[in-house]
């Protein structure tokens, strides 16, 4: 590899006051303790930590998003907010730390005025959904405000797709939704997260068929590919549509296992950075 290295187009900031508030919600009535907990650490302590940790494992960049989960069975936030904390991180460690801001389908306007100043204040360069707790669909009109002001600012929407380990329906994050997304904001960068499995096709389908939608691999480790998104991934245009990002979990063990699926160091690169450089502005 060249000395660009890899950005991490998907990481909860995993300090551990966050991991804490998490994990106490996991044990809340009704909640479904998963198996992601364990896989992510015991959280790092402070900032210092967090960028010690990315050098040792040879990451430029982690895309910061605070995870706003919302509990489907108690209808709150499902863990505590860190979007000023990754504001904070993001002005302390320029280019090492950039956020993803959050979206709440309850409070519309509020989130929207929220996002903005996240944008244009502390340089956000997009947005994370996580919808399954709303009970709603990603192509619920109640997403469609944020939609709007995404393509407005000219940052990235970036959404689990596919199955969720919570306690919550998981059949609103059907990646076909962003199909209906991408017919009626052409002008916005779509990223479904998770790979979108099980329904792995479907988000393979609607990448392949509109131009400003991409996946992010994050949350599965190579070796658990279907051999569809292997294919996917390996080919000229898969590769030109797919990011990197961990969801948290292991860097190196990631990196190792992305190194050993054989690809055309082209293909790798723009994988693991040169799409998300364009995607993200996060050019050197």
């Amino acid at each position: 590899m060249t000395s660009r290295r890899p950005i991490d187009c998907l990481f909860p900031l995993m300090l551990k006051e966050w991991k804490d508030s998490w994990v106490e919600a996991t044990n809340s009535p009704g909640e479904l303790k998963c198996q992601v907990e364990a896989a992510w650490g015991e959280g790092y302590e402070d900032g210092d930590a967090l960028i010690a940790a990315m050098d040792d494992a040879g990451v430029r960049t982690v895309l910061a998003t605070d995870l706003l989960a919302w509990s489907y069975p108690r209808q709150q936030r499902f863990a505590m907010d860190m979007t000023g904390r990754i504001a904070d991180l993001a002005a302390r460690y320029p280019g090492r730390v950039v956020g993803l801001g959050d979206y709440d389908p309850h409070h519309i306007g509020e989130s929207l005025k929220k996002l903005e100043t996240d944008v244009t204040v502390h340089g956000f360069r997009g947005v994370y959904v996580h919808i399954y707790g709303y009970d709603i669909g990603l192509d619920s009109r109640k997403m469609y405000p944020l939609y709007a002001k995404c393509e407005e600012l000219g940052v990235p929407v970036s959404m689990q797709t596919g199955h969720v380990l919570e306690a919550m329906p998981s059949e609103h994050g059907r990646p076909m939704q962003l199909d209906r997304i991408a017919c009626d904001f052409p002008n916005l960068v779509i990223v479904g997260t998770h790979t979108g499995w099980p329904w792995v096709n479907e988000m393979i389908a609607v990448c392949t068929k509109w131009p400003n939608v991409y996946m992010n691999i994050s949350a599965w480790m190579p070796k658990y590919f279907e051999p569809a998104l292997t294919r996917f991934v390996s080919g000229r245009t898969g590769s030109a549509k797919t990011i990197w990002g961990t969801n948290g979990l292991d860097w190196k063990r990631y990196l190792v296992e992305m190194g050993a699926m054989s690809l055309r160091d082209d293909r790798l690169e723009a994988i693991l950075w040169g799409n998300a450089e364009k995607i993200y502005g996060l050019g050197q």
